[in-house]
């Protein structure tokens, strides 16, 4: 090879790479930009947890509660309620009227009147807090209880089974109990067992309390932590997924212009 030919492969691959890899100047950043004071925890630029992205996130969770990742809690939440619809009689008998105060307090917890206001006010905490995994949580748990919320009152109407006081045909599934296991397992999944196990152990005393005042049966009540469980699960999973271009970096053999030197080029796509 001649010394041209190797003076032009050089100089080829010196160009290619310089003018494919150096990426575009950024504008400074201005001081309304808010995201150089959130932790770099994974959430703080996850692009996904937007409220511009607030009703397309709640129809990808509202269809992908169908997805296969919900099979399991699906299959394991069913077999449990077919099997305590045998015990129903017997589980309603023993628990009716058992601890009153506690069992208003738990019901009036886990209630609309109070579970609706709670939630607007945790969304809006999470809104102006610096802390993004906090930030996520609540944008989480907030469309947790949406996408529950809209399933639930699917299940009441299609099923249309009678309460034990008689008051409605609303009883099945429990939406004190599938709201109440929907946070729970949102909480579950951001923060971990530690967070977890009580917020399961105050969705369960929720749902018991609906047994305790005579509004469920025990079916209702795990047909609902079923329901919750799956949506919580769900609405995590989908929100936590990234959307949009992907960095990639590619590097491979080129020539010039006029296809007489050989270089190495290297390409950054965002």
């Amino acid at each position: 090879m001649s010394r041209s030919l190797v003076s032009i492969c050089v100089l080829a691959s010196a160009v290619s790479a310089s003018a494919q890899t150096v990426p575009a100047e950024q504008p400074p950043s201005t001081g309304s930009d808010l995201s150089r004071f959130l932790p770099d925890d994974g959430f703080a630029e996850d692009g996904r947890r937007t409220l511009g992205s607030f009703p397309k996130n709640l129809g990808r969770s509202f269809i992908g509660v169908f997805s296969k990742e919900s099979l399991a809690p699906f299959v394991i939440g069913a077999a449990a309620t077919g099997a305590a619809g045998f015990f129903d009689g017997q589980a309603h008998n023993a628990l009716i009227g058992r601890a009153p105060g506690f069992s208003n307090a738990a019901s009036t917890a886990g209630g609309f009147a109070v579970l609706a206001p709670a939630t607007i006010a945790l969304f809006a905490a999470g809104r102006v807090a610096h802390d993004s995994h906090f930030r996520a949580f609540t944008y989480d748990a907030t469309q947790a209880l949406i996408v529950n919320g809209i399933y639930t009152e699917i299940l009441k109407k299609a099923i249309h089974r009678e309460r034990p006081d008689g008051s409605d045909r609303m009883s099945f599934p429990s939406g004190h109990s599938s709201s109440a296991f929907a946070i729970a397992t949102v909480a579950e999944e951001h923060y971990g067992w530690r967070v977890g196990i009580p917020s399961y152990l105050a969705a369960s005393a929720i749902g018991l309390s609906r047994i305790s005042g005579n509004k469920h049966y025990l079916t209702d009540v795990l047909a609902g932590a079923a329901l919750g469980t799956i949506t919580g699960r769900t609405v995590v999973r989908q929100n936590g997924e990234r959307v949009g271009p992907h960095r990639t970096f590619s590097l491979g053999p080129m020539t010039d212009g006029h296809g007489t030197g050989i270089g190495l080029g290297g390409s950054v796509s965002w």
